[in-house]
Formats: C-alpha cells, sequence, structure tokens
C-alpha cells in the first residue's frame, strides 16, 4: 500500500472515530427512562412523595434468629428423632393422657416392650409420620429465619418536611419456594402502628425513611405460619397441629396394639377403644405442647431498629413518587434486650 493511501485510510479512521465518539456524547436523554439522571431539571423541585404505598419488606434473620426458635423446631423434631421413634413417642403421648390406675401403670411399666409391637405396626400405624414431622420442623426453621411483613406508609408533610406512620398488616412467608400473605387481622393480632417516621426525597428521587422501631410478636408470626401456611401445605383437611398429627397417625391401630400388649402383659385388657382416645388426647397434647413453645417467644419482646434508603420513581411524570425500589434496611434485631446486627433486609412499594 503506498503512502498515500496509508494516510487517507488514517484520515478516514480519525473522522469515523470522531463522528461515533460525537454521536454517543450528543445522544439525547430517554425522557421515559426515570433513573437518567440527565432527565433531572436541577432547578426543579424533588418530586412529591405525600400518600400512601403498600409496601413490603423482607428480612433474613439466619444469623441472629431468636434461640427460642430453636426450641420449637427441637420440640418437633423430638418426636422423630430416637431409634425407637415414632413409635415411642406416639405411645408417651398417649400415657400421658390416661388416668390414673392400673392400665396406665401396666402400659408405662411395660413400655419399652408395647413401643416395639408399634413399630413392629409402624407402616400401618403412622407411615408417613416421620418424613412430615422433619418436613414440619425445617419449614418452621425457615419462617423463624425470614419472612416478609406487609406494610402501609401514610407520607404527609408539613411546610418543607415529611413525616410518615408506617402499619404493619402482615406477614409474608416463602417456604420452600411456595408464597402466601396473610392479614394479622384474620389471626387476632394487633397490627403494629409507628408514626413520627422522618421521610426526605431529593431531586433524583433517592428515598431515606429515618430510624424508627418496630416491635414484632415474633411467636405470633412462627404460629401463623406453622398454622396457615406450613400445615395447609402438608395436609389441606388440617388446620392446626393437633389435626395434623391426627391425621399422621392410625389411632385406631394403636388403641388395639396397646390393648394387645396389655393382655399378653397381664392377660386381659379394657379393650382398644380405651387406649384409642388415649391416643387422640396425646397428640392434642403434644401439639399444645409444641405450641406452648411457640407462644414462650412472646415473653420476651423482639424489636427491630430500621433505617431505609431507596430509590424512588415518577414513573408517568405527575410530580409524584409511584414506586419505592431496591430499598434497604440497616440497623438491628432486638431480642430479650439483646440487640444484633441486622441481616440482609430490603423493602419496596408501590402507591396506593
Amino acid at each position: 500500500m503506498t503512502t498515500a493511501k496509508k494516510n487517507l485510510f488514517a484520515a478516514l479512521a480519525l473522522v469515523l472515530g470522531a463522528a461515533v465518539t460525537g454521536c454517543a456524547a450528543d445522544a439525547p436523554a430517554d425522557p421515559n427512562d426515570p433513573n437518567d439522571p440527565s432527565d433531572v431539571d436541577p432547578n426543579a423541585p424533588p418530586p412529591d412523595a405525600t400518600g400512601r404505598y403498600a409496601m413490603r419488606s423482607t428480612f433474613d434473620l439466619a444469623s441472629n434468629a431468636p434461640g427460642a426458635a430453636g426450641a420449637v423446631v427441637n420440640a418437633i423434631i423430638a418426636a422423630t428423632d430416637e431409634g425407637d421413634d415414632p413409635a415411642k413417642w406416639i405411645l408417651e403421648q398417649a400415657i400421658n393422657a390416661m388416668p390414673s390406675g392400673t392400665f396406665k401403670n401396666v402400659v408405662n411399666g411395660a413400655k419399652p416392650f408395647i413401643a416395639g409391637i408399634i413399630n413392629d405396626r409402624i407402616l400401618s400405624i403412622a407411615p408417613d409420620f416421620v418424613t412430615t414431622m422433619v418436613q414440619v420442623g425445617n419449614d418452621v426453621g425457615q419462617v423463624a429465619r425470614g419472612f416478609g411483613l406487609n406494610e402501609t406508609l401514610d407520607v404527609s408533610k408539613a411546610g418543607d418536611a415529611y413525616a410518615a406512620t408506617k402499619t404493619v398488616k402482615g406477614v409474608h412467608f416463602k417456604i420452600d419456594g411456595l408464597e402466601s400473605d396473610h392479614a394479622f387481622s384474620d389471626f387476632g393480632v394487633s397490627e403494629t402502628v409507628v408514626s413520627q417516621i422522618g421521610v426526605t426525597v431529593s431531586k433524583t428521587g433517592q428515598l431515606a425513611i429515618a430510624d424508627h422501631k418496630v416491635g414484632l410478636s415474633y411467636g405470633k408470626v412462627i404460629r401463623i405460619g406453622l398454622d396457615a401456611a406450613i400445615i395447609p401445605s402438608l395436609d389441606p383437611s388440617a388446620q392446626n397441629l393437633g389435626q395434623l398429627l391426627q391425621h399422621l397417625v392410625n389411632c385406631n391401630a394403636v388403641g388395639t396394639a396397646i390393648n394387645d400388649a396389655v393382655i399378653s402383659t397381664i392377660g386381659f385388657g379394657p379393650g382398644a377403644g380405651t387406649f384409642t382416645s388415649a391416643c387422640n388426647a396425646g397428640l392434642v397434647a403434644g401439639a399444645n405442647f409444641i405450641y406452648s413453645k411457640v407462644d414462650a417467644i412472646d415473653g420476651q419482646a423482639m424489636e427491630l431498629g430500621l433505617a431505609g434508603t431507596a430509590k424512588a420513581l415518577d414513573k408517568n411524570n405527575d410530580k409524584k413518587l409511584d414506586t419505592i425500589q431496591t430499598g434497604t434496611w440497616t440497623g438491628t434485631a432486638t431480642y430479650a434486650g439483646t440487640p444484633a446486627p441486622l441481616a440482609t433486609a430490603t423493602f419496596y412499594g408501590e402507591r396506593m
């Protein structure tokens, strides 16, 4: 290639490069892109944040969930964690529910022998008990470690300052990928209201929610998760843990097994019906024991100390914020007076 041609190609390359660069530099802002900072008029006031927003906050308590929640999981897993479970656990519930007397003494004294008989018949007595109870324990652990709160944020303005009232109205669960929402009012749980929360918004839509504290009935959240989300997913016909246990265990077969064992031990028995009734009552009592562990969690207060930042958008260019997105909470989760740094916590919202 001649020197003249080389110089011509070099000149063309410079011209084309300058043209491309010029096009990129001169590209107009997209008027429909609310995230484009070049769209913001530096002399325009910030978008108006007044109004009501539906929000969801999601918390990951995996690293600092109150230890009391572990007692609930342990009480559930106790039905399956020994070598002769669930036969031993089922038998113990039935014995505990029996009235004092000869037959209770006989059954209690022959407990290992009777548990063995029940265990031999476990496929007909409670074929799905272990797998289901392990699943319940796992799911309760998921609820205890992470959940969402469904909230409203009412923002008002006095002069140049915003103030907001947050109302926590219910809870959101995601358990093994299955999501569900539950209003506190459906379970007789009071909504949490926090008022006079400072709010600021910048011209570019940066939203800041000032420090505030949210008291939470953590045990009630777990109870709602257990009764309204976990149990129906495993047995749609069961409304509580006692019914789930009764559906998992064939108490008629348990009653027959215990009565047979008593007859083989002392030569006579009261009849299978006596032990069937004790089995049913015992399973309900076992469920109530687990529920007592849940209720005990609220014996100590749980409080979330939160401050949030988010990107808020005016999507329809009416000078009002419409969407709260990519929000992040920072702060602490305090249980029984002991604070711990808040792990991953996010929020988002939409104008109602």
